[in-house]
């Protein structure tokens, strides 16, 4: 467990029990590099080293769309680095859009050069945070888990990003499925760098956390979108009214975006550790 920040104090908190739903967003912002063509990859590689001008004002316009969210899972953000002119993009965006609550994972260490993270904004207070190093053969993949409320029907959610091997991922899988089994109301959502047959196929995964049969929601690449791996999982108890992809906000992977009204038990336990938010 590390510590989180809580950012301006003076946010309103979220009226949960008028509207009885949080709306979820996770999105791989691939360290704000506009992305929009395979070369791409080539011509601006330089930006994953080295300062943009333009990033800032990318991470500005991202901010119009996270504001609109309850609870935002971010990946492949930089945690305050050279590149990114030493600025903790996880913290800006917080700032930015509004979020009092914000924690940084720092799953890939590379000095000033790069700080590869994983992020969470929110407007609710999490009750626990969390944060995982998943297993495979490279480091840094990890895994945030922030629990909203007390007792079995406190709400869990989880912020991953899976590593691009089948052994990896399936690893990785098995770790999270021995965290995720005994807990009701859970959502895993992040770049699980796999589609919705290949989580399907991991049958310990599928058994610990049913998923909902939805069309597959085709993120990657944003330019012109042919698979689904970036995924917000629902476990049973928990039903989405709307799930949707984003508009393209530079990255290489769109976000996705939830709905999800909250089952009354799960919204009393939330409130009970939380009064503020009622």
């Amino acid at each position: 467990m590390v510590d989180m920040t809580a950012m301006n104090q003076g946010a309103r908190p979220l009226p949960l029990r008028e509207r009885g739903h949080l709306r979820l967003l996770t999105f791989n912002l691939q360290v704000g590099i506009q992305t929009s063509g395979y070369h791409h990859y080539v011509t601006r590689s330089w930006q994953h080293f080295l300062p943009d001008s333009q990033r800032v004002k990318r991470l500005d316009i991202m901010c119009d769309v996270l504001g609109q969210f309850d609870v935002v899972g971010l990946q492949e953000a930089d945690g305050g680095s050279f590149r990114t002119g030493r600025i903790n993009q996880i913290e800006y965006l917080a700032a930015k859009a509004g979020f009092p609550h914000y924690f940084k994972q720092l799953n890939r260490n590379l000095g000033r050069v790069a700080q590869h993270s994983n992020g969470l904004l929110s407007r609710l207070v999490p009750t626990k945070i969390e944060e995982h190093r998943l297993p495979g053969t490279l480091p840094g993949r990890g895994a945030i888990h922030v629990r909203f409320g007390n007792g079995p029907d406190a709400l869990h959610i989880f912020v991953a990003h899976l590593a691009l091997s089948h052994r990896g991922r399936v690893r990785q899988l098995n770790y999270l499925s021995d965290i995720i089994e005994p807990l009701r109301h859970v959502v895993v959502m992040g770049d699980l760098n796999c589609t919705p047959d290949q989580l399907h196929a991991h049958e310990r995964f599928s058994t610990s956390l049913p998923l909902h049969p939805v069309k597959p929601l085709l993120s990657y690449p944003s330019w012109q979108p042919r698979r689904a791996l970036d995924h917000i999982l629902l476990s049973q108890t928990l039903e989405a009214a709307e799930v949707r992809v984003m508009d393209h906000l530079f990255s290489d992977h769109l976000p996705i975006a939830v709905d999800l009204p909250l089952p009354a038990a799960c919204l009393l336990a939330i409130e009970k550790a939380t009064p503020s938010v009622s």
